[in-house]
């Protein structure tokens, strides 16, 4: 058996973080298949070769579970971003470039420069933020410009020098979530996420966006203002939550339209009551929602955060059909899956877990009742008929919003049995996974059945 190192230097291993990323100027004269085949003996190397060659990167204990250690995950990441976006090797070297200089500045930043700790993760401070996102944006935007002659089309120049920058700030804020899940996955999956739904963007649509917003945008201010403004006085929503809102519902509005602003108003009624109903006995179980029901900006950005994203997408891109499916099927997921989770917490009479289907109590992460269930699958059906009858969708497409729906609540489900309870993901990153799998689901249906 491999003896452990001793003593692991956290700085030596953050700067072959960084060093690593200079790799990824050899994407500009690679094949995807070359490319493929040397992450793939990166992962390798890492996985059988490096503990023996070099064990003091490791810390202490990763030897013996190395295949789950970030030196292991760092080139499997690179290899997935490789498999992902085979055609897209600026988006793929971006994303890795925020992973390697964005993480590993920030890591040694935190650990050198003197600076307040963040409220929501003390682990975290101010000084590694800002790191990550000044050596992040900085390589991305390098990176991604180095590799735009591979794309065919180019890309728009502004996307691969601007678009970076912002995938390094979302890709930091995500990295402040206080959970286990490994920032060698989540970084990169989140910086390419961003860096693909910008590059659908089409430069002829931004102007004609850009003047349908302006007209809309007084009223829009207006009526979200005074949503918000009555939501927190009812204590249905925080003041962040208020506010968080009340800009999701704005940039619904100037995207989208009001018939899309109309069913998020109708997605946030429906959750609001669900979280009333049965309230004395959730409370008595000590299962009732936190802050006595009141939404957090948190809640508004896990539940309402894809399909923002697919409300701007309508506007700036000609998938427009395609992005407002994926609209309605995100909100008619976040909105559904509150009330199977509320009904089954005021009303199950018998609580699954799942995968295992084990008998466990109310409330319990990853687990579904049949009561819930019903009433989510009708929470579904409800707002999807709500986006047909505002000319969101064709009402045909109804059935594949349920379905995707109910696939995005069973994948959220499983994860939340196998993963919340272990600090990996919170449920606020368990709602956003549920929407994003549903649109994503809802639109390969919808192309399935042509």
């Amino acid at each position: 058996m491999m003896k452990e190192a001793g003593h692991s230097s956290e700085d030596r291993r953050q700067m072959v973080h960084v060093a690593m990323g200079g790799l990824a100027l050899l994407l500009r004269f690679l094949t995807p298949w070359q490319a493929t085949v040397l992450a793939a003996g990166a992962v390798a190397f890492n996985l059988f070769a490096l503990p023996r060659l070099a064990g003091a990167l490791y810390r202490p204990g990763e030897v013996r579970r190395r295949l789950f250690s970030g030196i292991v995950l760092y080139p499997v990441a690179v290899l997935l971003l490789i498999l992902a976006f085979p055609d897209r090797r600026d988006i793929v070297a971006s994303a890795w470039g925020i992973l390697a200089f964005g993480d590993g500045m920030a890591t040694l930043a935190g650990r050198h420069i003197a600076s307040p700790r963040l409220s929501w993760n003390p682990e975290k401070s101010v000084a590694g933020s800002v790191a990550f996102v000044l050596f992040g944006g900085a390589a991305g935007s390098f990176l991604c410009w180095w590799c735009r002659p591979t794309v065919i089309p180019p890309a728009y120049e502004w996307f691969s020098i601007w678009m970076p920058w912002v995938a390094a700030v979302v890709a930091a804020a995500v990295e402040t979530i206080p959970i286990k899940f490994d920032d060698n996955i989540s970084v990169p999956a989140v910086a390419s996420a961003v860096l693909w739904w910008t590059s659908l963007v089409s430069e002829d649509l931004v102007a004609t966006a850009a003047s349908s917003a302006m007209r809309l945008l007084p009223f829009a201010l207006a009526a979200n203002g005074a949503v918000a403004a009555a939501g927190y006085v009812a204590r249905t929503v925080t003041l962040p939550g208020a506010i968080g809102g009340a800009l999701i519902g704005v940039t619904v509005v100037v995207t989208c339209g009001w018939g899309g602003w109309g069913l998020l108003l109708a997605t946030f009624t429906l959750a609001v009551v669900s979280s009333r109903l049965g309230l004395r006995r959730k409370i008595a179980l000590g299962i009732a929602e936190g802050r006595g029901g009141r939404r957090g900006i948190g809640n508004a950005i896990a539940n309402t955060g894809v399909a923002t994203i697919a409300a701007m997408l309508s506007a700036l891109t000609y998938a427009g059909d395609a992005s407002r499916l994926a609209f309605v099927t995100a909100l008619a997921a976040g909105g559904s899956d509150t009330v199977a989770s509320e009904i089954g917490k005021a009303w199950g009479r018998r609580t699954l877990l799942l995968p295992t289907l084990a008998r466990v109590p109310p409330g319990t992460s990853g687990a579904v009742s049949a009561e819930g269930t019903a009433a989510g699958v009708i929470g579904a059906v409800a707002l999807a008929a709500i986006g047909a009858a505002l000319h969101l969708i064709p009402m045909s497409t109804l059935p594949v919003v349920v379905i995707g729906a109910t696939i995005g609540s069973l994948a959220e489900s499983v994860l939340g049995a196998t993963l919340e309870a272990r600090g990996i993901v919170n449920n606020d990153v368990l709602n956003f996974a549920n929407t994003a799998i549903a649109a994503l689901a809802a639109i390969a249906l919808a192309q399935a059945f042509r």
